[in-house]
């Protein structure tokens, strides 16, 4: 585009498309930029002499912080691994959740605004796991706290549950910029963080939400529609074995709500496993 053209509508939307699948969802100044203008012709440094009779001194200046660039770290298979052996040295969720709040090898980490670790009661029989936190995840600190979550509540109390009998998680601890997809070395980062707390909280039953988190912790490429009501195992890095069943995520559902019938199918599901689990009989009909 040279500078003096004008511009067409059609492009600059699809431009601002482009940056919002991007993740680009935040301005860098408050006022607009025309990158494509040619630069000003560079002033003359003045003399020396100029310069320091300009210049204030030291003592009436005032002085000013400078300021200090948030640290980026650059993902790749180091911190991948420098994870697995974090991960590893937790001993409780408490420590676990101190050394992600510590954590400095994913990106993600300095565009949200908070840690979004897990709500619920850690020492519940069932176990929820999603995919990445959204928007008012990230601004509470919680997951499945927005349209989605309260689905889920409504989800959960249909089998006489809510979220003091129940845990809830995510892959990814912290939200994606512009609610995109994680890059599959982010999510390869945050893997050992989740398998980890799966183990430490050992539920006796493990349900995934959505595509994402049942690929990941299934180690399956199968889609989530053939996965979704068939109980498989997850095994953890410690060799535990939890009863796992994969179901759709409830952002699925807002957009499908003709599929909630399959969603309460594994609920129903999920009740019974928990039922024979901790081997209560079956009520009379």
């Amino acid at each position: 585009m040279m500078p003096d053209e004008p511009l067409d509508p059609a492009r600059l939307r699809a431009l601002l498309a482009f940056y919002a699948d991007a993740g680009v969802d935040t301005a860098l100044e408050e006022e607009p930029q025309n990158r494509f203008a040619e630069a000003p012709p560079a002033k003359p440094e003045p003399s020396s002499a100029t310069a320091e009779a300009r210049a204030p001194s030291r003592e009436s200046a005032p002085s000013r912080p400078r300021p200090t660039a948030t640290p980026a770290a650059v993902p790749d298979e180091a911190q991948a691994a420098r994870a697995r052996e974090l991960a590893r040295q937790a001993g409780s969720l408490e420590e676990l959740k101190a050394i992600l709040a510590e954590f400095d090898g994913c990106n993600l980490k300095y565009t949200a605004k908070n840690l979004v670790f897990a709500d619920g009661n850690p020492e519940a029989d069932l176990m929820l796991v999603g995919e990445a936190p959204g928007r008012d995840e990230d601004l509470q600190g919680l997951p499945f706290v927005g349209r989605s979550g309260k689905l889920l509540d409504r989800m959960l109390a249909a089998i006489g549950r809510d979220r003091t009998s129940a845990y809830i998680s995510n892959v990814i601890p912290w939200r994606p910029p512009g609610n995109r997809d994680p890059s599959p070395l982010e999510t390869e980062i945050c893997r050992p963080f989740i398998e980890r707390h799966i183990e430490l909280a050992h539920p006796k039953v493990l349900v995934t939400l959505g595509n994402p988190s049942t690929k990941l912790l299934l180690q399956t490429q199968t889609g989530i529609m053939r996965m979704r009501g068939n109980w498989a195992v997850h095994t953890t890095p410690g060799g535990l074995e939890i009863p796992t069943l994969p179901t759709l995520h409830p952002a699925y559902l807002l957009r499908n709500p003709a599929h909630k019938r399959l969603a309460w199918r594994d609920f129903l599901a999920i009740k019974a496993k928990l039922r024979e689990l901790s081997g209560s009989p079956r009520p009379e009909d």
